[in-house]
């Protein structure tokens, strides 16, 4: 090679002009030429510097009047050492200080998990991930407020409450400071888009007026009473029959999760899925909603939401599974809508027709008003959402303590007798007090939805003294509360009918209220301005479903001596289910049902 390539790496005397190569070039060679040692054996001083993998003296020396290169490169080297180093201690330094400042400011009653810097309570949290439920009730009984603090790595900062007087000021008192919240909707948001239950302010609002004036509507109470009877005299009580007679086992959460979809369906939809029906395929809707409730409950309790968000953004795993999920419960009622219009607007009458010739569902009720269809379908959804498995979460832990208590169930049963189904289902369940009270009691020890969170808009400062920042969020706990012996006395965790029934004769309210009782201490129903407007109808189909089962089956566990496993999902479930035998009672307690209900003055009776 011309050896002016090499130039720049041997010394050349004082009179010569040094050849240098071009800019990138010399770029290119003071990379490749780095100190280094030579190799055994061989003197790098013994190899031309062109050959030699050390740079050249030169590298070392420098120009007269300036460092060399090599000395500049140390000195940047090192300084960018101590800059990062210094960083790292600061960054620590502050750490420390904003988390110890945090826990003094935010939590001064000193009871709760154990927090560490950074993780927070994480370890905690792991270990008990499997009695979460059990886990805070014993913290919060432990503390003297009943309220405690939770602070973890990836999750915000969480105030959990079972203090009536806090309950009272987040549902009520200072009801515009706790909305539901961004991290709440964006949870629930992919499936119940701006449904009532994920929206908040002013969309909330007129959302909840509309709903009120649809549910205090004669012709939907109605369909909901012929649609229990239909349900209960084709479905419920054949699909029980036949297992006496078998003698099989049956799975009483299962039947009672399908009948609750066919209901549900049938008043909100207009559409009958025929879950019940052992003559049809299981149908996808249910599939579907069954699926998508269970991802959306483990996005709730994902320790860190990073995850399931990134799963999101890269559309794999569940979030994938979701997504499809979603896309099937989207288009059916798309579909629906798109068909129930044109019925409309051809004039014909289907199922569920009310007195007046026109269709008294929701859908139905709501296309009639003008709605968008996507504020419709947001609407519809969110109404099967609720009501799909709350009824059936109750009614499943209610036939399982009256087969542990069974001087309850005779009671509850000489009551029902005299009754029937369709008396409680034709507005006499007020006078029901028994069967009314076993539900609540149910209800306070296993309350469909564990616990309801609420994201502080504002700073705050509970009753009890505990601060509330901005953007925390703030959880009321109802499993909880029904435990605690503050509130219920020292027998809180025993199932008790007099809680409700040491009152007068002449105090039990309507169905929607227990006398005596602040809907605070028993937020089963939440409290306030959010009040579930769905309870009454909630305690219509249960009580019609207790009535109509107790009067002609008698139910025992398959195994007496399990305690099932509370496990608190998007509503509660026992797990493992509820499988029992069935035997029917035959002439010990006769009535068949009470006949088709007096629809007329059921709901004149609720007006």
């Amino acid at each position: 090679m011309p050896n002016s390539f090499f130039s720049p790496m041997i010394p050349q005397p004082d009179n010569q002009v040094e050849a240098r190569p071009s800019p990138p070039l010399q770029k290119r060679m003071d990379r490749q030429w780095r100190p280094c040692r030579p190799r055994t054996g061989t003197s790098s001083s013994s190899l031309p510097h062109a050959l030699s993998l050390s740079p050249p003296p030169s590298f070392y020396r420098g120009r007269p009047g300036r460092p060399s290169q090599y000395s500049r490169w140390n000195s940047c080297w090192k300084y960018c050492i101590m800059i990062c180093y210094t960083l790292w201690l600061v960054a620590c330094c502050l750490l420390l200080l904003l988390y110890s400042v945090r826990f003094r400011t935010g939590w001064s009653h000193g009871h709760g998990p154990r927090i560490y810097p950074v993780i927070g309570c994480l370890v905690a949290f792991y270990q008990n991930r499997r009695r979460l439920l059990d886990w805070y009730t014993e913290l919060l009984a432990a503390s003297p407020t009943q309220t405690i603090v939770v602070d973890r790595l990836g999750a915000r900062r969480t105030v959990v409450t079972a203090n009536p007087a806090n309950v009272e000021h987040i549902l009520k008192g200072n009801f515009g400071n706790y909305p539901k919240g961004k991290p709440f909707t964006d949870i629930l948001g992919d499936l119940l888009g701006t449904g009532i239950f994920n929206v908040d302010g002013e969309l909330w609002y007129a959302q909840r007026k509309l709903v009120s004036h649809e549910f205090s509507a004669r012709a939907l109470r109605e369909l909901e009473f012929a649609v229990l009877e239909d349900e209960a005299r084709a479905r419920l009580v054949p699909a029980l029959g036949l297992a006496a007679a078998r003698g099989d086992a049956v799975d009483m959460q299962d039947l009672l999760r399908r009948f609750s979809f066919d209901v549900i369906c049938r008043v909100s939809l207009g559409v009958d899925p025929g879950c019940l029906d052992p003559a049809l395929p299981a149908p996808r809707l249910a599939a579907a909603f069954d699926a998508a409730a269970g991802i959306i409950a483990r996005r709730g309790a994902a320790p860190v939401a990073a995850v399931w968000k990134a799963k999101r953004a890269l559309d794999i795993g569940t979030e994938r599974q979701l997504r499809l999920e979603i896309r099937v419960i989207h288009e059916a009622v798309m579909d629906l809508i798109h068909m129930r219009k044109k019925e409309q607007a051809l004039m014909v009458n289907g199922g569920g027709v009310g007195g007046d010739g026109k269709r008294s569902d929701l859908l139905s009720r709501m296309i009639e008003c003008g709605y968008p269809d996507e504020a419709i379908r947001d609407m519809v959804i969110s109404f099967i959402m609720a009501g799909r498995d709350t009824t059936s979460s109750a009614l499943t832990w209610f036939f399982w303590l009256l087969t542990r208590h069974r001087d309850v169930e005779r009671e509850v049963l000489r009551e029902v007798a005299g009754g029937g189904a369709s008396h409680a289902a034709a507005g006499g369940q007020g006078k029901m007090r028994v069967l009314h009270a076993a539900l609540c009691e149910t209800m306070r020890l296993y309350p469909p939805v564990a616990w309801d969170s609420k994201h502080a808009a504002a700073g705050d400062v509970l009753p009890d003294g505990t601060r509330v920042e901005r953007g925390d969020r703030v959880t009321y706990f109802q499993y909880g509360m029904g435990r605690m012996e503050s509130i219920w006395g020292a027998d809180a965790a025993e199932f008790s009918l007099r809680r409700w029934l040491s009152l007068p004769e002449d105090t039990v309210g309507p169905p929607a209220h227990v006398a005596g009782v602040s809907p605070f201490k028993y937020p089963v129903f939440q409290a306030g301005p959010r009040t579930c407007l769905g309870k009454e109808m909630a305690f219509v189909q249960m009580k019609f479903v207790a009535s109509t089962v107790l009067r002609r089956f008698e139910l025992t566990p398959v195994d007496e001596g399990r305690v099932p496993v509370f496990l608190p999902l998007m509503t509660a479930h026992m797990a493992g289910g509820l499988n029992v035998m069935v035997r029917s009672r035959g002439d010990q307690i006769t009535g068949d049902g009470g006949g088709a209900p007096p629809v007329a003055s059921a709901a004149a009776a609720g007006n």
